[in-house]
């Protein structure tokens, strides 16, 4: 038996990612000509003759084969260039990278939500089977993934902003009120407190609260189902029954042997649930006028903007590579034996 090194485990994973990236690359490029639409007509505008789309096109390169343009893209992104956006006017990887920590905040703090009441839920609910708490758990967890995000969103703005008054206005991630923090990280909570900006981190926060709150509610349910059957799971296994008979207390037999075992498969949903999340947020985004890269998305979409429609899908599985990789990182430092190969 020999330990993988992480510089190894590292290599391997990406040298596997990479025919599923070739894949996504070739995929998104052949379905986005495939779109409705003409990006040199909406470039052109209503008004514009049938020559000047034209010529919008030549420069565009769009009158050329599909073999050619693929072969130019091809050559860009090894350039690090993933063209212009005809929506923006500004490069995709400019506009991406401007609006990829927005998405990334939304998306961690709906994660962290769901979080903190998933796993105490699937831990409560596997220790009491059957109870009316067990109900209750699979009750609100099947609520969580049947309703969906934008009525869960539209429902909480309704409720927190229109009725109550105690939630900010769906508008962004700041009130007209605040500046943002000095850019750091993009994250505009962490930002806001490493300038010592407390009030901007309030409003920052406020502002998230109710879209992070949609996103985790639809996470919920897949994060606290996986902790009860895991949860449930081990605690019927021979080394639990051992533990308990060696007059173990409940709290470590609980937390210190059960929920450290049971953490392979909540790690595995936990690392699917982000990677759905990050798409999912695309109607959270709209919704709550979210400047993330899913609103960013669909205006492309509605655009038949290539360029930008083909980044957004990029840097999406360039992160589910990542998060994979992390995950595994993860898995050896939960079990070591993950770690070992023969």
């Amino acid at each position: 038996m020999s330990r993988t090194s992480t510089p190894t485990l590292i290599f391997r994973r990406i040298l596997a990612a990479l025919p599923s990236i070739v894949g996504v690359i070739i995929i998104t490029f052949v379905l986005t000509r495939a779109l409705p639409g003409d990006p040199a007509a909406y470039f052109a505008g209503p008004a514009a003759s049938q020559e000047a789309i034209e010529q919008i096109r030549e420069t565009l390169g769009l009158n050329r084969s599909l073999l050619a343009q693929f072969f130019i893209y091809i050559g860009e992104l090894f350039r690090g260039d993933l063209g212009m956006s005809l929506t923006t006017g500004q490069s995709v990887l400019s506009d991406l990278l401007a609006r990829l920590p927005a998405s990334l905040e939304l998306t961690l703090a709906g994660l962290f939500f769901s979080l903190v009441l998933a796993l105490p839920l699937g831990v409560l609910a596997a220790t009491r089977p059957g109870s009316w708490i067990d109900h209750s758990v699979r009750l609100i967890a099947t609520a969580g993934v049947s309703l969906p995000t934008f009525f869960t969103g539209l429902l909480l703005i309704y409720l927190f902003y229109f009725r109550l008054g105690v939630a900010p206005a769906p508008l962004g991630r700041l009130s007209l009120l605040y500046t943002n923090p000095p850019a750091v990280t993009g994250l505009f909570l962490i930002d806001s407190l490493l300038a010592a900006d407390f009030g901007t981190f309030w409003a920052a926060l406020s502002q998230l609260m109710l879209p992070a709150i949609t996103l985790g509610l639809f996470a919920l349910a897949p994060l606290a189902r996986v902790t009860r059957a895991a949860m449930l799971g081990v605690l019927s296994s021979d080394f639990i029954r051992t533990a308990k008979a060696s007059g173990l207390s409940r709290r470590t037999i609980l937390f210190g042997y059960a929920f450290r075992n049971a953490l392979l498969p909540i790690v595995t949903t936990l690392g699917v649930v982000f990677s759905f999340l990050l798409g999912a947020n695309v109607l959270v985004e709209k919704v709550f006028a979210w400047p993330g890269i899913g609103s960013y998305a669909v205006s492309a979409l509605v655009a038949s903007d290539y360029a930008a429609v083909q980044g957004f899908v990029l840097t999406m599985a360039l992160l589910y590579v990542v998060l994979n990789l992390l995950i595994d990182l993860l898995y050896a430092v939960i079990d070591p034996r993950a770690g070992v190969e023969s």
